[in-house]
């Protein structure tokens, strides 16, 4: 009976560091869940076992719920879920805004010749907020001319587009940016090149609230 008991708090605790682990990726049940996650030490009074035992599962425990608790990301950080096109800016594990966006396509692009070949996926991970541009021009990269069947300029100059990507753009490393969109009727689809794009509104919220360095989890 003994056995079966201290095997099922070992599972317990099992699942405790397999949790911490996803947590470190930023996809752990702590910021994904609408609700805020609430770690506690765990009731073992219901649980027959000698008081020794009983005293260091209850010190494991506390252990492991100090170093889940380390993990969890703190302040105002942005939630990314490609798959259903909805972003969440969360404080403490708290949904504070949920928006609607466009991520990546996953289309395949092959240049003419085979020269070169680009997949318009939105990267995957935790990133930061390296930098924020107000009012951006996008630069057109050589893709975009070649899915329009255009010329690519000789000119850096020629390459220069304003207007493009709204008011605000947050740039999250590798050419990547939360930006806004002309094609609001868009939005909750898989159409981008692999940015993330925002409505007016929720990408004014977005920009006021982030900073540089506030972390952004993408699955």
């Amino acid at each position: 009976m003994l056995k079966n008991r201290s095997l099922l708090i070992s599972s317990i605790i099992a699942a405790s560091l397999l949790t911490a682990i996803l947590i470190s990726e930023g996809i752990g049940y702590f910021i994904l869940a609408k609700k805020k996650a609430h770690w506690r030490k765990a009731d073992f009074s219901e649980i027959n076992m000698d008081d020794k035992t009983l005293q260091k599962l209850e010190k494991e425990n506390t252990r492991l719920v100090k170093q889940i608790k380390k993990l969890a990301p703190k302040g105002i950080y942005i939630v990314v879920d490609t798959a259903k096109n909805t972003l969440y800016l969360k404080k403490e594990g708290k949904i504070i805004r949920q928006a609607v966006i466009s991520a990546g396509s996953g289309n395949v692009l092959a240049e003419p010749g085979g020269k070169r070949t680009w997949v318009f996926d939105t990267p995957r991970g935790e990133f930061f907020v390296k930098y924020k541009l107000k009012e951006p021009t996008w630069i057109k990269p050589d893709w975009a001319y070649n899915e329009e069947g255009e010329d690519i300029p000789k000119k850096f100059s020629e390459r220069a587009e304003t207007d493009v990507l709204g008011e605000y753009a947050l740039g999250f490393g590798n050419g990547y940016f939360i930006h806004g969109t002309l094609y609001t009727r868009l939005l909750g689809r898989n159409v981008t090149h692999g940015c993330i794009r925002l409505g007016d509104e929720d990408l004014i919220a977005i920009n006021k609230a982030s900073a540089i360095g506030t972390k952004i989890y993408i699955f």
